[in-house]
């Protein structure tokens, strides 16, 4: 099963993005990346969370409008510059970055970034052959296995999150 980004466009006022957690939280749907930015009347969500399909449909459901796209994971070195090498890449093959979420979830000592492009197969080839496309997640990640092997996080934070 491919990563997968939902994302959802909200009224921006008191109580919305609550509501969206309620309904996830609800249905025992947990998160394991979210973004969130508003301008004027209206916001815009983006979640990655462990059950894409019965969340879209939730979601759907409520109301929202929503879209979701494929991702591939990328392992980052916690260093200066490792983002960038990703995009120069990317660049270099002429495709565009059309979205990029910072994953809880880490391989080894480095971190993890889920993105999308223009061209989700030649981005995938192209950081293949790069080799910062991470095998383990690509191989293995679903997103629930995204929040199986995130690091522990104190039940009051979670709670904060929903």
């Amino acid at each position: 099963m491919a990563l997968v980004e939902i994302g959802l466009r909200v009224t921006n006022r008191p109580g919305e993005l609550a509501r969206v957690a309620r309904i996830l939280a609800r249905e025992r749907i947990n998160l394991a990346a979210i973004s969130v930015d508003s301008s004027g009347k209206n916001g815009h969500v983006r979640i990655i969370v462990n059950r894409p399909e019965r969340a879209l449909g939730l979601l759907t459901a409520a109301g929202f409008p929503v879209e979701s796209r494929e991702l591939i994971a990328v392992h980052l070195s916690d260093e200066t510059g490792s983002f960038l090498r990703i995009l120069d890449l990317l660049t270099e093959a002429r495709l565009n970055v059309t979205s990029v979420a910072i994953l809880v979830a880490r391989e080894g000592s480095q971190s993890l970034i889920a993105l999308s492009t223009s061209d989700i197969r030649k981005a995938r080839q192209v950081l293949e052959k790069a080799g910062v496309l991470s095998e383990t997640a690509e191989l293995l990640t679903s997103n629930a296995d995204l929040l199986a092997y995130a690091p522990s996080i104190p039940s009051e934070s979670v709670g904060l999150l929903m």
